[in-house]
């Protein structure tokens, strides 16, 4: 390594119930899923035949159903590359001496990092690893981190990232169990972090890169057998409502969107891209492999977000993380992109007045994003933007038919983002993919959750999640359109609402200077009566989970100690 210098208007929306699915769906859609993954062509699988499948539409006026299909579906583009880190390696081919990756003062360049890669790759080799299997990763964020991800894609296995210190040793026991993992790659430092995982061969990254590389290594060769639709990496949900699930993401849904406009950011060689995210948050890969795939250089934080957010062309963050950050020292940002949560509009004022800024959204198992579009300050809504090459979008009923353009429904996504279903978990496959009726053959769509409608010029307005519509005194409020008032205040950065109880609603903002009672009295002014939280509290900064989103638990067990502090048991 070397030494470096540090140099909206609210509104009423209907409830969205889910659709009832039947059990045996599941093992249907299995099928599907697996003879899709077996015959998918890719780019031209998608617009087969240019249109939707007209019985799908028939219910809705001509109009309506023209701009279904216009505003529905991304544009066409075929992925620079087919496996995500042959776009490294093409860059470390051709540049080996420019930086690829830095942190607090060392670096590695694509030359470097490929050879280490390519030796850890051998030793992965030696303890059995090959194509289609499963490596964990368990860690923290560091260059190591790095090569081991490329050691592992370059055997044709996926990568299974777990931050260590903040997922639980029972999850990290499931998460190996589940996935088969034969290794855990890891840091000498962390390894007594590590709860037992017998029959596992344990390797530290960082010992395997100080040993001295004698002579050229041998970069593995990926099997004649590997595809696009082999898995690129395993990505784990938070767990919160039980055990973790695992989405199974693809080299072909990676490619989909990082080796394709915009969803590259227009990452070129001599750009500096942020690493800000945990390696467990799928955005982390947005960071991580859309730098690398081209030519950037990845610089990774410490402990201070902002000095590499001053360092970078390129930030990519939750809304959340950007709002801790003083814009006015980040004028050298180029390209800003959120995703994640929803975003404050002013947040999305400020940054879109210096740089391109991308307010996106996807959850995991639609890779990353699937929808993303340039805002800026003029624009009559802050929009999610427009489905994004290769994919498409369905705002559907509560009977899953298309809605008409501008009504609300519940987004469905289909394309080449969706990815290969949950781990070991058919039932849950099978509730959440679905049998895509609109393209039709093997292609798969999936439920979002999310609820949203089209504007007039053809992008998404979200409007927020189905589980965050809430019966507060038997009125359905929609908590969004809530914090969306409270962000007009003078001076509000962001602000959230949560239901307390069956009666009652709590909203914080940030920062403490906004004026709480007045954001509180905007609300009462402006939406229906149940719609006006108990109280508003203003904080310097809304806490955030390790993934860097709103931590809404911490702000419900802050919103109970108020309650007791100023005697307010009965709100």
């Amino acid at each position: 390594m070397q030494n470096i210098a540090h140099s909206p208007t609210p509104i009423a929306t209907p409830q969205a119930p889910a659709p009832n699915f039947e059990d045996s769906h599941a093992s249907e859609l299995k099928s599907r899923l697996l003879e899709n993954l077996r015959t998918h062509s890719g780019l031209t699988a998608l617009w087969k035949n240019d249109r939707f499948r007209s019985a799908e539409l028939a219910h809705l006026t001509d109009r309506d159903r023209e701009q279904f299909e216009a505003f529905g579906q991304g544009p066409r583009a075929r992925p620079r590359h087919e496996f995500i880190h042959r776009g490294f390696e093409h860059y470390a081919a051709i540049q080996p001496d420019a930086v690829a990756v830095r942190q607090l003062g060392q670096s590695l360049t694509y030359g470097e990092l490929d050879a280490h890669a390519n030796r850890l790759a051998g030793v992965l080799a030696g303890h059995g690893v090959g194509h289609r299997d499963a490596v964990a990763l368990y860690l923290q964020r560091s260059i190591a981190m790095v090569v081991g991800i490329l050691a592992t894609l370059k055997l044709g296995a996926a990568y299974v990232p777990q931050h260590v210190g903040v997922a639980p040793g029972a999850t990290l026991e499931h998460i190996a169990d589940v996935t088969g993992s034969k290794v855990v790659l890891t840091l000498s430092g962390l390894q007594n972090q590590l709860p037992d995982l017998p029959g596992r061969k344990i390797v530290c990254i960082d010992s395997v890169i100080a040993e001295p590389i004698g002579g050229d290594v041998c970069a593995p060769r990926l099997p004649e057998s590997a595809r696009p639709d082999d898995r690129c990496f395993i990505l784990f949900t938070s767990g919160t409502t039980g055990v973790p699930n695992g989405v199974q993401v693809t080299h072909r849904n990676v490619c989909n969107i990082l080796q394709t406009s915009p969803g590259d950011l227009g990452i070129r060689p001599g750009m500096k891209v942020s690493q800000l995210l945990s390696i467990s948050f799928d955005m982390a890969a947005w960071e991580i492999l859309g730098c690398l795939s081209n030519g950037g250089t990845l610089v990774l934080r410490g402990k201070d977000f902002q000095s590499v957010a001053e360092q970078v062309d390129i930030v990519i963050a939750t809304p959340s993380i950007l709002c801790s950050l003083d814009a006015s020292r980040c004028r050298n940002v180029r390209v800003a992109a959120v995703a994640g949560e929803p975003c404050p509009r002013q947040l999305a004022d400020n940054w879109s007045e210096f740089c391109t800024f991308y307010n996106s959204c996807g959850p995991t198992e639609t890779t990353i994003i699937n929808t993303a579009e340039p805002h800026y300050p003029a624009k009559p809504v802050l929009s999610i933007g427009r489905p994004t090459p290769n994919n498409t979008v369905y705002i559907l009923d509560d009977k899953m038919k298309p809605c008409a353009i501008g009504e609300v429904g519940e987004m469905w996504a289909g394309g080449d983002c969706v990815t290969a279903g949950y781990l070991a978990n058919e039932q849950l496959t099978g509730d959440r993919y679905r049998p895509d009726p609109f393209l039709g053959g093997n292609r798969i769509m999936f439920r979002t959750r999310d609820l949203g409608r089209w504007t007039a010029q053809g992008e998404l307005e979200h409007l927020g999640r189905v589980d965050d519509q809430v019966k507060i005194r038997g009125f359905r409020v929609e908590l969004d359109s809530v914090s969306a008032v409270l962000e007009q205040t003078d001076g509000c950065r962001q602000a959230v609402t949560l239901k307390y109880d069956n009666q009652t609603l709590v909203s914080f903002v940030s920062p403490t200077g906004v004026d709480a009672e007045k954001a509180r009295s905007a609300v009462a002014e402006q939406l229906p009566y149940y719609c006006t939280p108990a109280f508003v509290l203003a904080l310097d900064e809304l806490p955030r989970t390790p993934r860097g989103k709103l931590d809404k638990k911490f702000l419900l067990e802050m919103a109970t100690a108020h309650r007791h502090h100023t005697g307010t048991e009965d709100l």
